[in-house]
C-alpha cells in the first residue's frame, strides 16, 4: 500500500500536477486511489472548475460537485494567501487536530494508494503556531518534495530537505518540476541536487503544457513502488 504526502519548497511549483499524475498512474495500473488536498487557499466557489480540487477530481475520475469538493478539500478559502491568513480573512481558523484526524481517517482507508497534498511549502503556517511541517510530522508518512528548476531552487530544496529531516519526516523522493524560465537544463539541476542528497531518489519532471497534461508523466511511475 502506498501512502505519501506531497509537499513543496514553495507555492505554484507543481504539487497538484504531481499528485494528479500519481493518481492517474495508479489508476492506469488498476489500483484504487484516494487523493485529499484538505486545505486550499485561493479557491473561488464561483469557478470551482479552475481549482486544484477540480484537477484532483478529474485525476480520480470523480464528478466535480459539492460532495466531491467536501471530500477532497473540506477547508477551502477564497484569498490566495497562506492558510492562516486566508482563514482569518473569513473570520475562521484551521483546527490542526481536526485536520490531522481527517487525514488519518483517509490514510486508514482500504485504497491501494492514498495521497495527501499539502498547501504551499513545507514551512507555511496553518494557524498561529503550527506549519505544514507539523501536520506532516503528525501523520508520519513519507513525503514527496516538489521543487522547481528556477534559479535559486538548489538552496530552497536543500533547505526544505533539512527542515523535513529535523522533524523526523522521511523523504521518499524529490521531484524537480521543470520551471517555465529554467536557467539550466533540467538534468543538470537534478544531477547537482543528487550530489547533496545521497540516498534520496530525484525525479526530473519535464514541463508539459495543456489541459490534463498530468495524464502523461511516466517519469513518476517508480514512486508508486
Amino acid at each position: 500500500m502506498t501512502r505519501l504526502f506531497v509537499t513543496a519548497t514553495g507555492t505554484e511549483l507543481g504539487k497538484t500536477y504531481v499528485t494528479a499524475a500519481l493518481a492517474a498512474l495508479a489508476r492506469a495500473r488498476g489500483l484504487t486511489c484516494r487523493v485529499v488536498k484538505p486545505v486550499v487557499s485561493g479557491f473561488d466557489p464561483a469557478d470551482p472548475a479552475g481549482s486544484d480540487p477540480a484537477v484532483l477530481a478529474a485525476a480520480c475520475g470523480l464528478p466535480l460537485d459539492a460532495a466531491t469538493l467536501d471530500r477532497l478539500s473540506p477547508w477551502r478559502f477564497r484569498a490566495p494567501l497562506s492558510p492562516d491568513m486566508a482563514a482569518a480573512r473569513e473570520g475562521k481558523s484551521i483546527d490542526a487536530a481536526a485536520l490531522v484526524q481527517y487525514c488519518r481517517a483517509a490514510l486508514a482507508g482500504p485504497e491501494d494508494c492514498v495521497l495527501v497534498e499539502g498547501v504551499g511549502g513545507v514551512m507555511v503556517p496553518l494557524d498561529q503556531r503550527q506549519t505544514v511541517r507539523d501536520w506532516m510530522a503528525a501523520l508520519g508518512i513519507p513525503a514527496v518534495l516538489v521543487a522547481g528548476s528556477y534559479l535559486g531552487t538548489l538552496s530552497h530544496t536543500l533547505t526544505a530537505r533539512l527542515a523535513l529531516a529535523d522533524a523526523g519526516i522521511a523523504l521518499r523522493a524529490i521531484v524537480v518540476s521543470e520551471s517555465e524560465a529554467a536557467p539550466v537544463p533540467l538534468a543538470e539541476t537534478v544531477a547537482t541536487l543528487g550530489r547533496f542528497v545521497a540516498g534520496v531518489p530525484i525525479f526530473g519532471l519535464k514541463r508539459r503544457d495543456g489541459p490534463e497534461s498530468w495524464r502523461t508523466a511516466p517519469e513518476l511511475s517508480a514512486l508508486l513502488g
